[in-house]
């Protein structure tokens, strides 16, 4: 009886590509193996089971009566074998550890939080802490897995995928309107107390662009200003002015009629939404899986993510 030590069994994969293609040419460019190397892989693999696999003629290949009891075995073993790979490529899809994750105060709470809740009851084992500021966060510094960031990014180097996009509005409440008027064009923004950001760059300053793409630039006198979007928003509901916020994070107040769209015609130019992961060879897969989930819950565009 054969000793299975002294079997090559990935002379098996050979095998069963030969015989599928039918050939030793056709199953070695399947392989992307030179066709001698392909017949040495037969030769060795009949002396190893003993037996005579393959009839060769100069016009055909074929199965001798062992060889197709061999075969229907060898693709057996194949089967088993892959599905046993996959059985186990799914239990370690199960995420596990921590996922430590920054994102912006705004979006963070809106967004990314319900997403993140989503993430751990398909994965129990995972432990999600989130944290939200609208400062610069340090990825390699402060041990995070993945940062969420809006607008242009500052590391553009470090590897990151797009999860959306988003715009700006300017708002303001109708009591506000009633006060101050409604304004007709861009510049006529500049005459309102502004509510402004202190986390954005140019807190005082914003683009605005139209259907048919005409761009203006406005430039404000803030009557009030705040370290965090949302205590704009609550800034803008109290009509402390009018303010360019986040369409995610006023969506709510827009339907409900709290806030109005000053200049409906008009909103800051469209900015990306990006997942962004410490400089590594691999990727996460917690963090690709975050990201996933963040597409699909705003319907961000598809795009291929890094390998895990």
């Amino acid at each position: 009886m054969t000793d299975l030590r002294d079997v090559n069994l990935n002379r098996l994969v050979i095998f069963v590509q030969v015989v599928k293609a039918g050939s030793l040419t056709a199953a070695a460019a399947r392989l992307g193996l030179a066709k001698t190397m392909v017949s040495t892989h037969m030769q060795r693999l009949e002396s190893e089971v003993g037996v005579n696999l393959l009839t060769r003629t100069t016009r055909r290949l074929s199965l001798t009566e062992a060889g197709r009891r061999f075969y229907e075995a060898a693709c057996d073993i194949l089967h088993a074998a892959e599905t046993a790979i996959d059985e186990i490529s799914r239990d370690n899809i199960a995420l596990r550890g921590t996922l430590r994750v920054s994102a912006p105060v705004d979006y963070g709470s809106l967004v990314v939080a319900p997403a993140l809740v989503t993430l751990r009851n398909a994965h129990p084992q995972l432990r999600v802490e989130l944290l939200c500021n609208d400062r610069y966060v340090d990825l390699i510094e402060e041990n995070i897995d993945v940062a969420i960031r809006l607008g242009k990014l500052a590391d553009s180097t470090y590897r990151s995928v797009k999860i959306g996009s988003y715009v700006r509005w300017p708002v303001a409440t109708p009591a506000f309107v009633d006060a101050h008027g409604t304004p007709g064009k861009p510049e006529d923004l500049t005459r309102l107390p502004f509510i402004a950001a202190s986390a954005l760059p140019r807190p005082l300053t914003f683009d605005l662009v139209n259907a048919s793409g005409t761009k203006k630039h406005v430039r404000c006198q803030s009557a009030f200003i705040a370290n965090t979007a949302p205590a704009c928003r609550a800034a803008t509901l109290a009509s402390g002015g009018f303010a360019v916020l986040t369409e995610f994070s006023i969506g709510t107040d827009i339907r409900s009629g709290q806030l109005v769209r000053l200049l409906p015609g008009w909103q800051t130019p469209e900015a990306e939404i990006r997942a962004v992961f410490p400089p590594s060879d691999r990727v996460p897969a917690k963090a690709l899986a975050l990201a996933q989930a963040l597409q699909r819950a705003i319907g961000g565009a598809s795009r291929s993510l890094p390998r895990a």
